[in-house]
This record gives structure tokens, sequence and C-alpha cells, in this order.
């Protein structure tokens, strides 16, 4: 599956990235990602609650001892939700994203379908999302908090 969803991706992924489960110890390097590409980013107590439970997958992509970036999923009865995913800013459009979103579906088994919410002006990322599968669902009206913004609701069956 890996060799079919790289193929329809523009970047190819960076050689050299580890995709591997996230640990408390990511935590520190994980806040300082969360900072830079967040308006409102995750406090510590959410990623140790998410890291956490059990039901969960968290993974981070490194490259030797850097953490590139890291994709949280939590399951919720008969649905994975995508709960974040970020990219440091200097890695971004490699690839790194990409590998964490394939080994994410790789972990989960496709056993159950997958939804996330995204903020409607994040162009960049909705169109990753459409490239791995992700269809429009509807839209969550003033979903975020800091500006109002609605998030398109999209799902991967």
């Amino acid at each position: 599956m890996s060799e079919i969803l790289y193929s329809q991706q523009n970047e190819k992924p960076t050689s050299g990235v580890a995709v591997r489960r996230l640990a408390y110890s990511d935590l520190p390097a994980v806040i300082a990602v969360e900072r830079r590409s967040f308006p409102t980013p995750w406090s510590l107590a959410m990623f140790v609650l998410e890291l956490s439970k059990p039901s969960g997958i968290c993974l981070a992509a490194s490259e030797g001892d850097d953490l590139l970036g890291y994709v949280i999923c939590s399951r919720y009865d008969q649905v994975w939700h995508l709960m974040n995913i970020a990219v440091a800013p200097d890695h971004r459009r490699r690839g790194v994203a990409w590998s964490l979103m394939t080994r994410l579906v790789e972990e989960a088994r496709g056993v159950l379908p997958f939804t996330l919410e995204v903020r409607v002006s994040n162009r960049k990322a909705i169109d990753m999302y459409e490239r791995f599968g992700f269809r429009s669902a509807g839209v969550r009206p003033r979903y975020y908090h800091d500006n109002g913004e609605d998030a398109l609701i999209m799902w991967l069956d």
C-alpha cells in the first residue's frame, strides 16, 4: 500500500526519515513544532493525555535525533479521528506528513474509517488529504476558537 500511496504524492519521502511511535521523551520537540505550526497550539497536558490512551496511535517522524513531525490519532468507537498532525516548518513539502499518514493507515489496519477537521483556509493540508483519499463531508461552522473560522470535515473510508 505504501508504494501506491507514495506514487500519488507530489513530494517524495525524504530518505533517512524514520516513522516510529511517539514517546513522552519527544514532547519537548513536539511542543516546539506545535508552537511554530498553529495559532492556538496544544498544551503539554493535551499531548500527555493523547499519549496515555491505549487505543490511540501517536507517531513521530525523525531524522537522526531531530523530530521532524508527528501525528496524533484517537479511536472513538467505530472511527479513527485524526486529532493533530504537524511538520516542522523547515521540513515541509518533503513528504514527512505523507510518511506519517501512510504509517498511520498501516497501523490502523484499514478496519475503521478516518475523520478529521481542517481549517477551510488551509489549502495545502486539504490538498494533501485529498491526494491521500480523504473526501469532504461538510463544514463545522466557527469551529476554531481563535478566529471563528469554519472547519472542513473530511473522511477516508
